[in-house]
């Protein structure tokens, strides 16, 4: 059998999770290697050679090497389209889907959930601070509120199909149960309905084996 054109690297993270679930989702065939933060697989010389960023998740597809969640996803999406997920035709469309995944990297991911993260689960780093986590969680429940509020009348952040800022939106919804943020009623329902995508299940398994007794 041949080879996997795409490789990805990366996995225990929200970030690392997105990748692995756009790629379930458009049936891609893609190898999986299974590298952590912070634990020294970053910092190989082999994987430095491929990305001087020492981060996770990252693809090689080819010649193209990507990193940051975003960008792979959307380059995934583009160069494999599958009816499974929403490729927006129309520059409203486009410009809808990239409202909303800046928003929902930058006010619930960058802003609040990895600052939680930071100074909680990473504190030995970055130092503890329970103020700092809990003015975080209290602007992450903001933002959830907004989100939330759109989704009162709609299915889907974008059009009528599940697309790139669901999936971004899942993650942070997972990212948030686990820090017990308060969401909205309607964003659980929205989680439940989405969570029941075969790919879905796939993706949490390749990216959270501890969680489903795997190796």
């Amino acid at each position: 059998m041949d080879t996997p054109r795409v490789t990805i690297w990366g996995t225990g993270t929200p970030r690392s999770f997105r990748p692995l679930w756009m790629a379930e989702e458009l049936g891609i065939r893609y190898q999986h290697k299974p590298i952590g933060p912070r634990t020294g697989e970053t910092q190989t010389p082999e994987y430095q050679q491929l990305n001087r960023k020492q981060k996770i998740p990252f693809v090689q597809d080819g010649d193209v090497k990507l990193s940051e969640s975003l960008a792979i996803c959307r380059y995934l999406r583009d160069k494999y389209p599958s009816e499974q997920v929403l490729k927006p035709q129309d520059l409203f469309t486009k410009a809808k889907e990239d409202e909303w995944c800046c928003y929902i990297y930058g006010e619930l991911d960058e802003t609040s959930l990895y600052v939680m993260r930071r100074h909680g689960d990473l504190s030995m780093i970055y130092g503890e601070s329970e103020t700092t986590v809990n003015a975080s969680r209290a602007y992450a429940e903001k933002h959830f509120e907004v989100v939330g509020q759109l989704l009162e009348a709609r299915t889907y952040l974008v059009s009528d199909q599940f697309g790139l800022a669901d999936l971004f939106l899942m993650s942070c919804i997972d990212w948030a149960n686990a820090y017990q943020v308060g969401l909205p009623d309607n964003l659980h329902n929205y989680h439940a309905h989405i969570a029941e995508r075969p790919a879905y299940m796939r993706a949490m398994k390749l990216n959270y084996p501890d969680l489903f007794g795997g190796d």
